[in-house]
């Protein structure tokens, strides 16, 4: 009888790929975590239980074929474990990268909650599609018959290229519209490399435009072109734009210059780490070198912010968040690389203002809190504690808060496009259909700020109701 290849996780224990000392990884933009040897990818794929329920999957908003893919690098069949890991994902390797696995996919994988440590499950997708870049079976979409239809597509985030490249393999003619000069949106733009290096974007970019999407690049609607223009154009529109619109803190102070919005500073970084000229990093004020730094918010975001100001060389980096650590938004797994690499968490902490010098911020007014009763949403509502209030030294805050949408019926002149009473597009579920017809919204600016791995599940979705829409009016027409 062959020897069993999986239910390892008995006798192997979880084992990340290994990590950059934090004294080193600090002093650049790098991933900060090493790629698996085939040996060790292999050893921690056959820890999956191959159980019968999986919820890794259900867990997945992709339900990706976790168990399958792992049971297939575990036997040394990499390029069906990619062919299987690429076939429900867009993009698996930005995936492996940057979701927060411990929130979904290893949170929920059923040997951890037996108490024998997670499958790495986003370390594995990784290293799957990372070797099959490496060895050629990434391929550009080649389908096997031009359609004539054409959409539009307004955003080049991961939403916006996710459907851009499931239409593109189905023929579909393809134009994304973007703002920046770079495809990408906040993979580009907004993550730090030491989570996601660029090249892996690029190199997914390139792909596209090799297999035939079409991009326009430095692309404002609304200034540049209209959107009456882009329905005209195509036979159909997916909105993509994300939500770039920094949720702000309307207090004493607020206007004092050193006080930045967390996209700004990001923004920034990521430029400056292409070559490019970027005012604001050169003169200071979206720099954190030599500062004290206070990031105020407890997101992802919040943790990139922090992290970003480390490698900058900033002095002192202070992170401020009103609940405590169990119940912060936020990734652990980040938190805990951030305390690594010398972020102080201030817990129970909120601002209630600023104060300057010269106009220029000195420090944050801090009230400490507790937590009290829970909100509407489940969770302990922070109360203040009168007479615990204190002030933190500051030359630099972040405000980390959150997006909220931009205002795109009054941006681009269509007071007809729906929208909710958060400026959400309304769309439908599943779909993305709007009541416009042949309009459709996909990702952030459907959902609100959410997870990257959404905005690909929307786009996918997207591309599939589109091409059941093209397909019956081409059934209809031949009748």
């Amino acid at each position: 009888m062959a020897k069993q290849p999986m239910l390892k996780f008995v006798q192997i224990e979880r084992d990340m790929p290994q990590k950059r000392d934090a004294s080193v990884r600090k002093e650049d933009f790098n991933e900060i975590y090493a790629e698996y040897a085939a040996a060790k990818a292999e050893e921690q794929a056959s820890r999956c239980s191959q159980c019968g329920v999986p919820y890794c999957q259900s867990h997945c908003p992709l339900h990706n074929n976790i168990p399958d893919w792992l049971r297939l690098t575990a036997t040394g069949r990499l390029e069906e474990a990619y062919a299987a890991s690429q076939a429900t994902n867009t993009f698996p390797e930005i995936c492996g990268r940057i979701c927060p696995q411990d929130r979904l996919c290893e949170g929920n994988c059923v040997i951890e909650q037996s108490g024998h440590g997670t499958v790495t499950i986003g370390s594995v997708e990784k290293y799957i599609t990372d070797t099959a870049w490496e060895n050629g079976w990434v391929k550009p979409a080649a389908p096997l018959a031009e359609r004539s239809e054409s959409v539009g597509i307004i955003g080049g985030g991961p939403g916006g290229l996710a459907a851009a490249d499931m239409l593109r393999k189905a023929g579909v003619q393809v134009t994304v519209y973007d703002r920046y000069d770079r495809a990408g949106g906040l993979l580009m733009y907004g993550i730090p490399s030491f989570k996601l290096e660029k090249d892996v974007v690029e190199r997914r970019n390139k792909l596209l435009a090799d297999g035939g999407v079409t991009f326009k690049l430095n692309c404002n609607v609304g200034e540049d072109i209209t959107f009456e223009e882009i329905r005209s154009k195509h036979n159909a529109v997916i909105i993509a734009t994300g939500v770039y619109k920094s949720r702000d803190l309307a207090m004493p102070g607020s206007g004092s210059e050193g006080i930045v919005k967390a996209i700004d500073f990001l923004c920034a970084s990521n430029k400056k780490s292409f070559g490019d000229e970027v005012a604001e990093f050169d003169n200071g004020s979206l720099n954190a070198e030599g500062k004290k730094v206070v990031v105020i918010g407890g997101g992802d975001t919040a943790m990139d912010c922090v992290r970003t100001s480390i490698r900058q060389g900033a002095t002192s980096v202070k992170c401020l968040y009103r609940r405590d650590r169990a119940n912060m938004p936020g990734s652990q797994r980040e938190t805990q690389n951030a305390e690594e690499e010398g972020v102080v968490f201030e817990w129970l902490s909120a601002p209630k203002g600023f104060t300057d010098e010269g106009g220029k911020v000195a420090g944050v007014m801090v009230q400490k809190m507790r937590l009290g009763q829970p909100d509407a949403s489940g969770r302990q509502a922070p109360e203040v504690i009168e007479g615990a209030d204190y002030v933190e030294e500051a030359d630099l805050v972040i405000k980390a808060l959150g997006f909220e949408p931009e205002q795109l019926p009054a941006l681009w002149n269509q007071p007809e496009l729906p929208v909710t009473r958060w400026g959400t597009v309304k769309a439908a579920f599943k779909t993305g259909a709007t009541d416009l017809d042949g309009v459709y919204a996909v990702g952030d600016i459907v959902r609100g700020a959410s997870l990257v791995v959404w905005a690909i599940k929307d786009g996918r979705d997207c591309a599939e109701a589109i091409l059941e829409t093209f397909n019956r009016k081409t059934a209809l027409a031949a009748e």
